[in-house]
């Protein structure tokens, strides 16, 4: 059998160390690891199953984008997402994401807006439903494909990495009495504006839109 060459190689590694750094990030940011829980190499590597060495990489990684510390002596240690973190994000992402939901208005595809569709009607179904895992899972796609329509690689990994670091918020979100059925009507009028390329109206109604996710946001966390 052939040796891997070199890129392909790599290429592996790459993927690996990127499966085992989503893993970790995720658990984080669910709270499965909370704050001032040691990320251990060891354990990680016989809990995941891999080498030690993708486990060090994604915990630098991690360390990089603030979510754990290396503390002498004791290793890494989880940071998590803080809630000024959480309120800070949900500031930038009305400053941003209208701007996608503006050039995704300009710049969709037939195909984009099929799966747009698509996705608002599985969401209206898992909200009739009360299951709010799969809501989750279909809000989150509505929102993927928006950043992936506007055709802006930079604006699309920013908003990606801020819909992750809100996942406790956004869950919390859609536990509050009506939110849901008042999340999809929203949707519903941004997939309309996005729809007939009436960008000004989308970015609008985007805007409003995290406005109200991020006001019960700050209700839920009133002393």
């Amino acid at each position: 059998m052939a040796k891997l060459g070199y890129d392909e190689s790599d290429n592996l590694v790459n993927s690996l160390r990127g499966r085992v750094f989503n893993k970790l990030r995720k658990q984080i940011l669910t709270g499965a690891y909370k704050p001032g829980d040691s990320l251990i190499e060891l354990r990680l590597s016989e809990e995941l199953g891999v080498s030690r060495t993708p486990i060090r990489e994604a915990i630098r990684q991690l360390e990089l984008e603030g979510l754990v510390t290396s503390i002498p002596n004791k290793g890494a240690v989880v940071k998590g997402v803080t809630d000024q973190d959480v309120e800070d994000i949900f500031t930038i992402r009305t400053m941003i994401e209208g701007l996608a939901a503006r050039w995704a208005a300009e710049k969709i595809t037939e195909e984009e807006i099929v799966e747009l569709k698509e996705a608002l009607e599985f969401e209206e179904f898992f909200t009739i439903k009360n299951d709010a895992e799969h809501l989750m899972k279909y809000d989150s796609r509505f929102h993927d494909i928006i950043f992936r329509a506007c055709k802006s690689r930079p604006l699309m990994h920013m908003l990606s990495t801020f819909h992750h670091y809100i996942q406790n918020a956004r869950n919390n979100s859609f536990e509050t009495p009506g939110r849901p059925a008042k999340a999809l009507d929203e949707h519903r009028a941004i997939f309309e504006a996005i729809s007939r390329k009436d960008g000004e109206t989308a970015e609008k109604l985007t805007v409003e839109h995290i406005r109200n996710a991020s006001r019960i946001f700050h209700q839920k966390h009133q002393k």
